[in-house]
């Protein structure tokens, strides 16, 4: 077994060369081996590094033309595209997820930068000339200054790059917290952009816990925050940070519905609910936990999923598996506990993921996929975020019975409806109060140029991640309104001023 490797923060496009005064382990969830050991740092180190990234956006980048700031990013989206392998296989090490979902992860976040290369036509104002007489009228959209992302576990290198580019492109500076627990594609990915071109302080890393958080939440240089995780921390990073004058969007945790009407195809219906329930183990703020199925489907439907989880392969994920670890022992401790629940509050065990082999070596934090069947409001496993392979069965009466249930439910981050029906399918993407909606789709992940965000307790804020939201949210808007003087003028005039 060999030492584990430092870890440390990435400031002005250079590794920090201090001592940390805390430290973190970072494992491999494979094998539960211990491969890093993380730098955490204090609240003043961060105070530094966001006071060197406004150094870097007053001299150096919220100036820089539009043509600077575009070939920066062409470059930066072509090492994403040439490095996303390598820093796929980051993710795997220190997630645990499989080889080929680690890279679809970054594959979608090159999508963002893609999108943000075409950031002059996204920054255009409007003009009108000859507002009043001889008045011109225009708005322009600038950049804010410092701005914050505190990304999750669950996608290490997504997550920042749903943000990161369209900040960057808007011309602010960026301070990344990447989660303790898998920090290295986050690293990666940043280093990237120094090798693009951006100049030193406009993008930087710090590592952390509660305390780096409260030091990016508090600071007066510190503009945005764009926050992903659980909806109870989500609900602290959005009150703490607009309470010290901060525009917040935060994006909290999910109970995915999919509703799956009697007039579906059940063979998809059953791909579909095994591909969104234990994906990435379930480790998906958009994963499916909770399929609804209205009756008469449920008996079959519940038959060909079971069936459809006998073929998976649970282990390491650079083994070619279906399914990797959790990402913490702790995770999966926590997760394997709502099996006891559910069976004792009265829900069907219908496969246990505590059973059967896995792929791996050593003492990895392993789950295999779970399936529970008659599961209620009220029972743990259906009211709780459990964000793991666990994939509960809720049946229902009718299509009303349906609705009812997913948006009685506080979480209102995706849903899916499968069905042949078109009205059907039309009345749900209506009726239903969820922000992202799939129609025989079990993951409605929108493309980077529409916005990511949900409803109700999976949004505090009002602004959604990347599409245009997202570069209006790392703008303001500035309304000039000008007039260029003729020799004589019109003289004093106290009155309120009219247009004419």
């Amino acid at each position: 077994m060999s030492s584990p490797t430092r870890i440390t923060h990435l400031v002005a496009g250079s590794p920090w060369e201090g001592t940390a005064e805390r430290t973190s382990p970072v494992y491999n969830p494979a094998t539960g081996e211990q491969t890093g050991e993380l730098d955490l740092a204090s609240g003043a180190l961060v105070g530094e590094v966001v006071d060197r990234a406004h150094r870097a956006w007053q001299e150096e980048w919220r100036d820089a033309s539009l043509t600077k700031r575009t070939q920066v990013l062409f470059t930066f989206r072509q090492l994403l595209d040439e490095r996303k392998e390598e820093i796929g296989a980051l993710i795997t090490a220190e997630h645990g997820k499989v080889l080929s979902d680690a890279v679809g992860e970054v594959t979608r976040g090159l999508e963002v930068a893609e999108f943000a290369c075409g950031i002059p036509h996204l920054l255009k104002g409007g003009f009108t000339e000859n507002a009043s007489t001889k008045v011109d009228v225009y708005s322009i959209r600038q950049s804010l200054g410092v701005v914050a992302v505190i990304s999750p576990f669950n996608f290490p290198a997504m997550v920042p790059l749903w943000f990161v580019p369209v900040a960057i492109a808007c011309g602010n500076a960026v301070v990344l917290k990447p989660s303790e627990k898998d920090p290295s594609a986050a690293l990666a990915v940043a280093k990237l952009w120094t090798e693009a071109g951006l100049p030193d302080g406009v993008m930087n890393v710090v590592h952390g816990d509660k305390e780096s958080v409260d030091a990016l939440l508090t600071h007066p240089e510190v503009r945005s925050v764009s926050f992903v995780g659980s909806t109870p921390i989500a609900k602290y990073v959005y009150e703490t940070g607009t309470a010290h004058g901060k525009r917040v969007q935060a994006l909290g945790g999910a109970k995915n519905h999919m509703v799956v009407l009697p007039d579906a195809d059940l063979d998809l219906a059953a791909d579909a609910a095994v591909n969104a329930g234990f994906g990435s183990a379930g480790e998906r703020c958009m994963a499916i936990s909770a399929l609804v199925a209205v009756d008469p489907v449920g008996d079959e439907l519940v038959q060909k999923i079971t069936d459809r989880m006998g073929k998976l392969v649970t282990g390491d994920g650079t083994r070619g598996c279906d399914m990797g670890p959790l990402v913490t022992k702790q995770h999966r401790d926590k997760v394997a506990g709502y099996l006891d629940s559910g069976v004792e509050d009265g829900a069907t065990l219908v496969v246990d993921g505590r059973e059967g082999d896995v792929d791996a070596d050593g003492e990895g934090f392993f789950l295999r996929p779970t399936l529970f069947d008659h599961v209620e409001k009220g029972m743990s496993v259906y009211d709780d975020e459990i964000f793991g392979p666990v994939l509960s069965v809720v049946r229902a009466k009718s299509y009303d019975d349906a609705i009812a249930l997913v948006n009685s439910n506080p979480y209102g981050n995706g849903t899916a409806i499968f069905t042949n029906d078109g009205g059907a399918a039309r009345r749900f993407q209506n009726e239903v109060e969820v922000g992202m909606i799939g129609v025989n789709v079990p993951i409605p992940v929108p493309m980077a140029y529409y916005s990511f965000g949900g409803w109700k307790n999976s949004l505090f804020g009002d602004t959604h991640a990347h599409g245009m939201e997202g570069v209006h949210f790392f703008t303001r808007g500035k309304v000039v309104t000008s007039r260029w003087l003729d020799p004589s003028h019109g003289g004093i005039e106290l009155g309120f001023p009219q247009n004419a």
